[in-house]
Order: C-alpha cells, then structure tokens, then sequence
C-alpha cells in the first residue's frame, strides 16, 4: 500500500533511507501536483504560486524544479502557467510494459466487451483510490470519461472493495483507520462496521458488486487477477447500466467471463 500523501516539503512522518535524495523527492512531487484536484480546476494549468502551495514547497525550490523539469521537456510554460507534456506518458508506458499490459491485454478486454457487451477496465489500489490501467469502453450515446490514469473512490468501486478484500484483516484495517469512506450516493456504504461486514462477503464470494454506490444507475462487478505466485496484482471489473442489467445478471452472465478474462491476464501480468 502507498503511503498517505502528506504535502509537505519535508515529510518527517516516515524514516529515511541514508540512500534517499530529497531533491529527486521534491521534484516528484512537483510533478505529482499538476495531477491533483486542486488543479482540475486550472485544466493542469498552474502557476509558481500554485504549485508552491500544493507540494509546501518554497518559492524559489518550486521555480527552480520547475524550470529544470522544463528543461527536459517534462513541463512547459508561457511564462506565467506551467502544464505537463506528452513526455510524462512515456513514464506510464514504462510503468505498464513490465506488468504484461499491451497488445495481449488489450486484446483480452476487447474479447470481454464484445463477449457480454459492456465496458471492462484493470485497476489497482493506490491510496484511498483505485487507478485504471487498462480499459475497453463499449461505444454508446452516453459514454464514461474513465481512461488510464483515472482515479476512483476505492471504497465504494467494485475493483476497490475487491483489492481490499484482497488484503489481510490488519492491511484492511490500517488502511480504514487512514481513510475516509465517502458518501457519493443514498446507498454508500459508510459505516465502518457495515462496511467490513461488505468486505467479509466478498472474501467469501470472491467477486465484489457495487450496485448505485458509486454513482445512481450504475452498477457493477469486480474479481482478483492472481498472480501464479498467489498474490492478488489488480482487478478486472465490468459496469452496466441498472436499466440494462439486473445485479442477478451480473453474477450468472457476466461473472463467468470475468473469471475466465482474469486467467488470461494473469498469464500476461507478471508482478
């Protein structure tokens, strides 16, 4: 699991390694805050002020990482706003080559789409959130905004509840103590009692179901994809509409394929 994010320019909260550089930290985290919610706002537009101001970096430390991520083309600017570049894509490619995803992958989710003819994604936990890796969106008047990169409450997606239903009860538990479980709908669960009971059935059924938690009219299914070591490595889901498909659906039409997709990817996805 990730540790939590602090923010600040010197993170105190967590022992060092003598081989840790500061300097490679922070300039991590400058580029780590062009992808915050704070700057959705500025369309990822942000100016030294901003940026400063989310890392806790000092002005002149935030200008001087800023001009020399500039430098190599990982920011650009006008001047007064600074943005990301193409250039920060081929660190995510990197991040996805080692893992097994590509053509194969691909592929696989493309067979599970056309198979029950609904959208499948690959995430993995980070965080409170989960991060898509993967996604194969079937074609409809009214489509998703969900690509890689994404980032999705984990407690109340199905592939979140999967991957922590994953962890061991004192994983499970820190990361509750840690995180909050937001209420996105009527019916999200955010009780703290409810919710490990939720979990517990999962790891007895070993797939999740969302239904209307993350967002009215949307429901869910998630299962582990495992690695031939044993290791839960992410989850593979698929998301309907309520008016298209009954949660009943979900587990005799859609859970089978799922199962079967996960196989294919764990042969691929060697973590």
């Amino acid at each position: 699991m990730s540790d939590a994010e602090t923010g600040g320019e010197d993170d105190g909260n967590a022992a060092r390694s003598a081989d840790f550089v500061e300097a490679l930290a922070r300039g991590l985290r400058v580029l780590e805050s062009f992808t915050l919610p704070e700057s959705e706002s500025q369309r990822g537009r942000m100016t030294l002020t901003d940026v400063g101001r989310l890392t806790g970096l000092t002005r002149g430390t935030a200008r001087r990482l800023l001009l020399t991520l500039k430098d190599m083309h990982y920011v650009d600017s006008d001047g007064k706003l600074f943005w990301l570049t193409p250039r920060v894509l081929r660190l995510a490619e990197g991040f996805r080559m080692p893992i097994g995803l590509g053509d194969r992958a691909a592929a696989l989710l493309h067979e599970l789409t056309r198979s029950i003819n609904e959208s499948a994604s690959v995430a993995v936990l980070e965080g409170e959130s989960i991060v898509y890796i993967e996604r194969v969106e079937v074609r409809r008047i009214y489509s998703s905004r969900i690509v890689n990169g994404t980032r999705l409450p984990a407690s109340c997606s199905s592939i979140g509840r999967m991957l922590l239903a994953s962890q061991s009860q004192e994983q499970l538990d820190i990361w509750l103590d840690r995180y909050p479980l937001p209420k996105l709908t009527e019916h999200t669960i955010t009780d703290r009692a409810a919710f490990q009971a939720e979990v517990e059935r999962i790891r007895a059924l070993g797939y999740a179901i969302i239904d209307e938690e993350l967002e009215i009219g949307i429901r869910s299914i998630a299962v582990p994809i495992v690695s031939r070591a044993g290791r839960v490595v992410a989850a593979l889901n698929a998301s309907t509409s309520t008016a298209r498909h009954r949660t009943q659906d979900l587990r005799e039409v859609f859970l089978p394929e799922l199962r079967r997709t996960a196989a294919a990817l764990a042969e691929n996805m060697d973590w």
